[in-house]
């Protein structure tokens, strides 16, 4: 852990004398899927790499179906009367939520105790903003997940009995990370959620800093070309190793310890430690970073599949302290609950 803080103090200390952006020395096309067909030139570091440095948050996509309903088929865009009934669906919504926060002193919790998920202002899907796409997926065609493989169904069965069913919970080790609040994975830390969506990145000559709001998980990546480390250290976000194709980041990343899942902020559908991970980072515009990252798991799909979104930068929001840890409430009493009932019976 020491050597991790001081290393990316490095980052950041190198980052503050030396990244000065400088004009674009090149000129590449737009980032794949980008609907612009106009080439446009990215900043460049003092040490001549495109300038991918900022706070890029997700939130404003957070509303759009992670899975393609099946109605659009492979169509990855609404028609703009689509477009229309989905904005008018986010306004509502927020109204709502904004209603709700200014109520919610005034509301008396549920006679059965249930307080649900917090209140409405915890979450940011209210503060989205309506886009066009149909999904995130944008490979397989349709839109939609591979076909699991039965070793991968298995998994996600236990885990969901240890999250959402009937346990059991003996000990700790019977709660997944997420319920733990050691880790939502890399998948769980990048994908955008009901908050926690900001996303930094830092440059030095030589590395890449991606720190996410999301469990405070943070990759210090080389760019030199080293190997990956032995397949005997594996963990939640895994062994990164990144390069530069053009104007392009690409970051593969392996090694991981096969605890966390694609979706739920990683709380479901475990993958395998067969996982592999190849991200791409493309600077389109001034203040759009295209991401796509591809999911290959023989282990738990059939085949390999590809989400894809922008990010939009965002030099007033704030990344606070993301204050969940292992300990927490949730796991204490979950494990004094089941002591509980076995009390009874």
């Amino acid at each position: 852990m020491n050597t991790r803080i001081v290393a990316l103090a490095g980052v950041i200390g190198l980052v503050c004398l030396a990244a000065v952006p400088v004009a674009g020395q090149s000129t590449t096309a737009a980032a794949r899927g980008s609907a612009t067909a106009d080439p446009w030139s990215p900043p460049r570091t003092a040490w001549g790499d495109p300038d991918l440095q900022g706070i890029w948050p997700s939130a404003n996509i957070a509303g759009t179906p992670f899975e393609r309903p099946t109605q659009f088929g492979d169509r990855r865009l609404l028609t703009d009367e689509e477009f229309a009934a989905r904005q008018k669906e986010f306004s509502a919504n927020e109204a709502r939520v904004r209603g709700t926060i200014a109520e919610g002193a005034k509301v008396a919790p549920p006679p059965d105790g249930d307080t649900g998920g917090g209140p409405a202002h915890w979450g940011e899907g209210w503060l989205r903003t309506p886009n066009k796409m149909t999904s995130l997926i944008s490979d397989p065609p349709n839109g939609r997940f591979p076909t699991v493989t039965p070793e991968g169904q298995h998994r996600a069965a236990n885990s969901w009995r240890s999250s959402f069913g009937d346990g059991p919970w003996h000990a700790p080790e019977d709660l997944g990370p997420y319920d733990r609040c050691i880790s939502r994975g890399l998948l769980g830390s990048m994908f955008p959620s009901a908050y926690n969506n900001g996303n930094q990145i830092l440059q030095a000559p030589g590395l890449v800093a991606i720190r996410n709001e999301m469990v405070h998980e943070t990759r210090i990546i080389p760019l030199d070309g080293r190997p990956h480390v032995s397949t005997a250290l594996r963990g939640y976000m895994g062994d990164s190793r990144g390069r530069w194709e053009g104007n392009t980041l690409v970051i593969e990343t392996t090694n991981f310890n096969g605890r966390f899942g694609a979706r739920g902020n990683g709380n479901n559908n475990p993958m395998s430690t067969a996982l592999r991970v190849v991200e791409r980072f493309t600077r389109v515009d001034a203040d759009t970073l295209q991401y796509e990252i591809t999911v290959e798991d023989p282990g738990t799909w059939t085949k390999p599949w590809t989400v894809t979104y922008p990010m939009r930068q965002d030099p007033d929001y704030i990344m606070f302290e993301y204050a969940c840890h292992e300990g927490n409430y949730g796991m204490t009493n979950i494990l004094s609950g089941a002591r509980a009932d076995e009390a009874k019976k």
